[in-house]
């Protein structure tokens, strides 16, 4: 059986930062409940102070937007805050070469979140249909994290032979209260941190938040310490003009600052064709990984910059997209 939601949960307002000075250690500013980790009582939070491996999703398209498949390390360069690096790590994401041959690709774990607060009440059941439509679309993760938030935010995790579970969970969902959006992203991203593999977060929602502890700056700099990848289907249909058109620029911050896309559909008929391109993105994306050759652990903000080699073939033509950076681990100087 999957284990049962984990009890309503308020993420604590994180302390705000020094200036040009966030670190990783944002990602534990919130408890994760005992349900995502297995164990039977509330985590302590574990402060930690940095990573060995940088890892990058990059997705790659010609000119006219298809996609290219079938590269090697060999077609990317790597710099940070203009510094060369060496790629120590490199995996496509269909698992295979340019020779067809099968990779060792990294394992993937999906995070999907649901905005069932009372301003979804309209697009509720279309809601539900598409995230149990993609579900029944990607079978490549190894499991699932669903966090479902209104006022509260509540998390499970499920594995693939808990379908069943899973499926029952989301069609159970019902609307109710405010909407704690940016927190509940937050619960995620403390999450997966320490998971390993490709990491690929699926946001249902309408875009506003009214009640979270974090606020949105605090947020993007939580999704730039990440290395999840996310992709947002937006329910605007129901709201004004103005309001649309600021929950599609939060949301497309949101998506875009980790190297994903914002989609807004009309109609469930309209996901085939955006499940369609998320699901390509996601087995075209390569995982590039590199060690740092700056040691410092002052928190500051590194810059990435990915390109294609100079001698790949039609390198002039191709675009890249990705994360533009990251945050440096950090380690006070005091004892």
């Amino acid at each position: 059986m999957a284990p049962e939601p984990a009890e309503p949960l308020r993420a604590p307002r994180p302390p705000r930062p020094q200036r040009n000075r966030v670190t990783y250690l944002l990602f534990v500013l919130f408890a994760v409940p005992a349900v995502l980790l297995g164990g039977g009582s509330q985590q302590v939070p574990v402060f930690r102070t940095g990573v060995d491996l940088v890892n990058m999703g990059v997705t790659v398209a010609d000119r006219k937007g298809q996609l290219v498949t079938g590269l090697k390390a060999e077609d990317f360069e790597l710099f940070e805050d203009g510094q060369r690096q060496t790629i120590r790590y490199f995996s496509a994401g269909n698992g295979r070469d340019s020779a067809g041959d099968d990779q060792t690709a990294p394992e993937m774990h999906l995070g999907l979140l649901l905005d069932v607060s009372e301003s979804m009440g309209d697009d509720i059941r279309f809601t539900r249909t598409a995230a149990i439509k993609f579900l029944n679309t990607l079978t490549d993760a190894v499991d699932v994290t669903v966090i479902d938030f209104d006022t509260e935010v509540r998390a499970a995790r499920y594995s693939q032979n808990e379908f069943a579970r899973l499926i029952e969970r989301i069609r159970q969902q019902k609307t109710t209260g405010l909407t704690a959006l940016y927190d509940a992203i937050g619960l995620y991203l403390d999450g997966a941190s320490s998971q390993s593999g490709r990491k690929i977060m699926l946001l249902y929602t309408d875009g506003g938040d009214t009640r979270s502890s974090l606020r949105m700056n605090e947020l993007i700099d939580l999704l730039k310490a990440s290395d999840v990848t996310v992709y947002v289907i937006g329910a605007l249909e129901h709201q004004s003009s103005s309001s649309a058109d600021r929950a599609r620029s939060i949301l497309r911050a949101i998506a875009e600052t980790t190297g994903g896309q914002a989609f807004f559909p009309t109609s469930v008929k309209e996901l085939d064709q955006i499940y369609e391109k998320v699901l390509a993105e996601i087995r075209a994306q390569y995982t590039i990984g590199y060690l740092s050759t700056n040691e410092k652990t002052d928190g500051a903000w590194r810059k990435i910059d990915i390109k294609m080699a100079s001698k790949s073939k039609d390198a002039r033509d191709l675009r890249l997209r990705s994360r533009k950076g990251y945050f440096a681990p950090y380690r006070s100087a005091k004892p």
